[in-house]
């Protein structure tokens, strides 16, 4: 699938202030999946310097740091994609223990991917109800990655939240309500608990929830599967990732995989953020957009 892009960022703030090193996260990822084929950024006023960097978890980013004050501050980005998984199902699980729940990886695998597992940081309440999810498909881990993202998608009402850090997971279960970032975030902490390595995407995608009307950034989860690596799994659409999604990047912590990060000085200076996505899709066998 092929996938043209734009994407702007508009902050404002009520009088001028000094911003301090900004992360950017807007690069499409260039892997197995997906490979960028154009990708144009722009800051505008411009920043004093940026560097292209390669973060700790592998993704791409960009380094801005600033030497003005400004009391406005817009980030616009057009990228040409194209995501390469037609078949999301195309693998099998090489690793026995890694068949049934709770999963076990091999030894080397284990310790690769400490930072996406820790299920003691999961809440009890939300590893028993994943239990009781795993407990439907009899313990089976690929049947497991599905059935929770169906579940999710069925049983959870999905709202649009423009702003604002993922919620917790036990706050998505218990309301049973959330935005596409609270129900990734809760997936990736019920994968977590049945020994599962997962972490949160953040992305665009040709589908959205009926309750959005419009294209906007999207988040999803992936799980490492031995044999099939990392694998995407998105709960508000109740679908295996295919080549419908572009992923920016992919982090343990939401927060990590967030398209901007950064901080003003300012004292009670209030701040306000427009944005603006167009998404374009065609068949890869296809010229026309």
């Amino acid at each position: 699938m092929l996938f043209r892009i734009r994407h702007v960022l508009r902050y404002a703030y009520e009088r001028p202030v000094f911003l301090e090193p900004t992360t950017l996260r807007l690069t499409p990822r260039q892997d197995a999946m997906q490979k960028v084929l154009a990708h144009d950024l722009r800051v505008l006023p411009r920043a004093a310097g940026e560097s292209r960097v390669l973060a700790a978890d592998g993704n791409e980013a960009v380094g801005l740091w600033f030497s003005d004050p400004r009391d406005q501050h817009t980030v616009e980005v057009d990228m040409e994609a194209e995501t390469l998984r037609h078949n999301p199902f195309d693998w099998i699980v090489t690793h026995g223990p890694a068949m049934t729940l709770p999963v076990a990886y091999p030894e080397l695998e284990h310790r690769s991917l400490a930072g996406c597992r820790d299920p003691q940081g999961v809440d009890p309440e939300v590893a028993a109800w994943a239990a009781d999810r795993a407990a439907e498909v009899e313990g089976r881990a690929s049947d497991f990655l599905v059935h929770l993202a169906a579940t999710i998608h069925r049983e959870f009402h999905h709202v649009g939240r423009p702003e604002g850090e993922a919620l917790p997971p036990l706050q998505t279960l218990q309301h049973r309500t959330g935005a596409c970032r609270d129900t990734a975030l809760l997936y990736v902490a019920a994968c977590r608990s049945q020994g599962l390595a997962a972490r949160f995407v953040s992305g665009y995608s040709m589908h959205h929830p009926p309750e959005v009307s419009e294209h906007e950034l999207h988040a999803w989860a992936e799980v490492y599967v031995p044999g099939g690596g990392w694998r995407g799994y998105d709960p508000s659409l109740g679908l295996a990732v295919a080549d419908g999604h572009v992923a920016l990047a992919a982090a343990p912590d939401p927060r990590l995989a967030a398209p901007f990060s950064g901080h003003y000085r300012g004292t009670g200076v209030g701040s306000s953020l427009d944005y603006q996505v167009e998404l374009h899709a065609a068949d890869a066998t296809s010229h026309d957009w």
